[in-house]
């Protein structure tokens, strides 16, 4: 299937690490031209040294998207190059796990400002220049199972990708008569940099709640949020997209594989 992305211009940001990045490696596989924008610019770099293994290329931005004149002269820059953008994934971000009353106000601004301002601040960046474009354009969220079904030691992550969800939502609608979509992706259990010590401690009990039983790696999401971003979907907007293995899709995940003796 052609997805017509080729020469489209795809922006990532917390593209170095995770599903970001393995995103960007599989866009750039279908022929586009590709920004990943992260913190570590030595992630960022490691990411191109892969591509260029494969015969191919991207364009590495060191950025923090807490910063939104950064993300804003950033995302300039990307569209002064590739003339314009067409694709943006608001991908970066950060969590932190504690019991309730042990978030501090420090806690609660870094996780809302990455988390959910970034998403917002994002989309208007990317949705102003696809307007001005006149071509249309996708924009993606990285939202999170926890809005479905929160863990009680992350309040504030399940919060901030709650309202990333509305953000979804409502940019969609508000951006639908330019041509413009918007959606989300939710990931299950998928182990990145950022869930590797929670995986390390309580895999048995996430596996258990997955009728595929493995929990799920960044490469699982690659290729679907390339697909949400493409012309494939072009009626598709306004909705989170699940990639989670069917988590928690039954009760009783782990049974169905004891009456298959395996």
């Amino acid at each position: 299937m052609d997805l017509h992305l080729k020469d489209k211009c795809v922006v990532v940001t917390g593209g170095g690490t995770g599903i970001g990045k393995e995103a960007a490696k599989e866009f750039a596989r279908e022929g586009a031209k590709v920004s990943i924008c992260g913190r570590r610019f030595n992630r960022l770099e490691e990411v191109k040294a892969e591509l260029k293994a494969e015969g191919l290329d991207c364009d590495c931005y060191q950025l923090d998207v807490s910063d939104t004149e950064a993300m804003r002269k950033t995302a300039d820059e990307i569209a002064k190059k590739n003339g314009g953008i067409d694709v943006w994934i608001n991908n970066a971000g950060v969590a932190i796990n504690k019991p309730v009353l042990e978030f501090t106000k420090e806690d609660y601004d870094y996780v809302m400002k990455i988390n959910l301002e970034s998403v917002y601040e994002g989309c208007r960046i990317a949705g102003k220049h696809m307007i001005d474009q006149g071509r249309g354009g996708v924009i993606i969220n990285a939202s999170s199972f926890v809005t479905k079904i929160p863990h009680s030691e992350g309040t504030l992550y399940a919060a901030s990708k709650a309202g990333v969800n509305s953000l979804t939502r409502t940019f969609a609608a508000n951006f639908a008569p330019y041509g413009i979509r918007v959606c989300g992706y939710i990931p299950g259990m998928i182990v990145t940099e950022i869930s590797a010590e929670s995986v390390k401690q309580n895999e048995q009990l996430y596996t258990e709640n997955v009728p595929m039983h493995r929990l799920g790696k960044p490469e699982d999401l690659a290729k679907p949020i390339v697909f949400l971003a493409s012309d494939a979907c072009a009626y598709v907007t306004g909705i989170e997209f699940e990639i989670s293995g069917g988590k928690y899709a039954v009760q009783n995940s782990s049974y169905p594989w004891t009456v298959a003796g395996k």
